[in-house]
């Protein structure tokens, strides 16, 4: 089986509160990878509360996004036809939650591949990487760069490079 991990593709990471020239960009190439895409397909959700200033991460980036259940925290519009497993809501930038469901999906069937595209590359994209490579070091974990972005294209690129080191392959 092959999987493909679409991090984050949220209103407010692509024209919201932290929204990039660089995500939207990102935007169409993402649309065509996943209505091409021949495998299983998961969301995953950037999810926060309205407490959100008072969490570590609040505090250090102190921009109010991806609120449950505002328009910002929704999934593009786009790609809302193709999110048909339930989304990963996550709490901060890496999901174990969205490791522990590969390695039970696994488990059933052998996932052989798991391919990630998405936002922000340097945060949560390399963040959901690592934990996919330690929940299943044998699968081959790959990031399709032309369907990220980073914060700043600098920190895509560093981002896409320490991914390389630790053996995930990047196109």
């Amino acid at each position: 089986m092959k999987v493909l991990i679409v991090v984050d593709m949220q209103n407010d990471f692509i024209d919201g509160a932290l929204g990039t020239r660089e995500a939207q960009a990102a935007l169409p190439r993402v649309i065509d990878k996943v209505k091409g895409y021949d495998g299983r397909i998961v969301f995953t959700r950037d999810t926060h509360g309205e407490d959100y200033l008072k969490t570590q991460e609040g505090r250090r980036l102190p921009v109010k996004h991806c609120i449950r259940g505002t328009d910002g925290w929704q999934i593009h519009a786009a790609l809302r036809p193709y999110c048909t497993e339930p989304p990963v809501d996550k709490g901060s930038f890496g999901s174990i939650a969205l490791g522990e469901q590969m390695i039970q999906w696994d488990e059933k069937e052998k996932i052989h591949s798991i391919e990630l595209i998405g936002l922000c590359t340097d945060i949560c994209v390399i963040s959901n990487a690592m934990i996919l490579k330690a929940a299943l070091p044998e699968a081959e974990i790959r990031v399709d760069s032309t369907c990220c972005a980073g914060v700043t294209p600098e920190s895509h690129l560093r981002a896409l490079k320490a991914m390389e080191a630790c053996q995930i392959a990047v196109r």
